[in-house]
């Protein structure tokens, strides 16, 4: 009888995990049509409606994060842990998975930590350029651990390391036929400079308010903005006549396409898909995230001369400055085009599955 591969994939908790896992997950089933393949995630975040969403299973495990201030939350932790190390046993057990991914979060640890207990082979992909927690804590017990970062040495052993590059979405690739349908997709005039402000699907404040703080001059200079605010804000900052504004941008794919400059945050996954589309950009990091990671990701094409950086502090000052003189210098924005698809690793799912495989023999 033929073998199939069968694969259980975890972690989760934002985007930045989710999408890279249903990225290797389409990949796996695209290279081998007959694999069969499961998520386990944690009861309550974002991956227990996107996985499904995707046409995968999901299990999940009562389990969450330490937090740092001092809440009661905190006594539960042991038992949290218990309970998912316990369901994972069971899951392993009855799945006999072929090998795990883990992409980071919660749901990662316990389910990993077993996998190598039980014999099953383990593989890792880190997002950041300062990984998480959950990672660092299963370095020893992976096989390989894929990275999108140089330098990742100082936190994994060095044998184990594969620079693959974070796994994106296929359907954001650029078609340059889609052009014409993006900007009536989005109400936007053909013949004007677009600027496509993004801060997550919840919305940056920061971003938000410097912009709003901006509105007249980045008018008065004649080009448009494609501007996700986040459904937190959405209500909060009115309309205006010379471009879009809306709390969710569903069509990404189109938004990307339309953008002569981004304005964004500097996720993970926001810096891959930017480098793999070569859209020049401008990274507000945010500074509220473990380690300034942000800023370590941005920073690594900044110094490169593949993206410009302006602080969370600035920005209401002076981002209407650096994007105006960017967006009005061509030779620039072709530069930093240039400079940032080198950076581009569109097909990382790909290596990563071929990683992998080839590790299985």
């Amino acid at each position: 009888m033929k073998y199939k591969l069968r694969v259980l994939i975890s972690g989760g908790g934002t985007g930045g995990h989710v999408f890279p896992a249903i990225a290797i997950a389409n990949e796996i089933m695209a290279k081998y049509p007959d694999a069969v393949i499961e998520f386990v995630g944690a009861s309550g975040r974002m991956e227990m409606e996107k996985v499904p969403a995707a046409g995968y299973k999901i299990h999940g495990l009562w389990i969450s994060g330490f937090q740092r201030s001092w809440r009661i939350e905190n006594l539960m932790l042991p038992f949290k842990v218990i309970s998912s190390i316990w369901k994972s046993y069971q899951i392993i057990k009855k799945f006999k998975p072929s090998f795990t991914v883990g992409v980071g979060g919660y749901a990662s640890g316990p389910l990993n930590y077993v996998s190598s207990k039980m014999g099953v082979p383990v593989y890792l992909q880190e997002q950041n350029s300062y990984p998480g927690i959950t990672n660092k804590l299963l370095k020893n017990v992976a096989r390989k651990i894929c990275v999108a970062y140089e330098g990742m040495e100082q936190f994994f052993p060095t044998k184990k390391i594969v620079l693959t590059g974070n796994p994106i979405r296929q359907d954001l690739l650029l078609d340059p036929a889609k052009q014409s349908e993006a900007r009536e997709y989005f109400r936007l005039a053909k013949d004007k400079k677009t600027v496509l402000v993004v801060g997550g699907s919840l919305g940056a404040r920061t971003i938000n308010e410097a912009i709003l703080a901006n509105l007249e001059v980045i008018e008065l200079s004649g080009i448009q903005l494609l501007w996700q605010t986040g459904k937190n804000f959405s209500g909060e900052f009115g309309d205006f006549s010379w471009g879009t504004r809306t709390a969710f941008i569903q069509r990404m794919d189109l938004a990307y396409t339309c953008a002569d400059v981004v304005i964004s945050r500097a996720g993970a996954m926001s810096v891959s898909e930017l480098a793999a589309l070569g859209k020049p950009t401008i990274f507000i990091p945010s500074p509220f995230v473990a380690e300034d990671h942000q800023t370590k990701n941005a920073m690594s094409l900044v110094q490169k001369n593949a993206a410009i950086l302006c602080t969370d502090d600035e920005a209401r000052e002076n981002i209407a400055k650096i994007l105006l003189e960017l967006i009005q210098d061509q030779s620039q924005l072709e530069s930093l085009s240039t400079q940032i698809i080198k950076f581009g690793k569109p097909n990382a799912a790909e290596t990563i599955v071929n990683e992998i495989i080839e590790d299985l023999g």
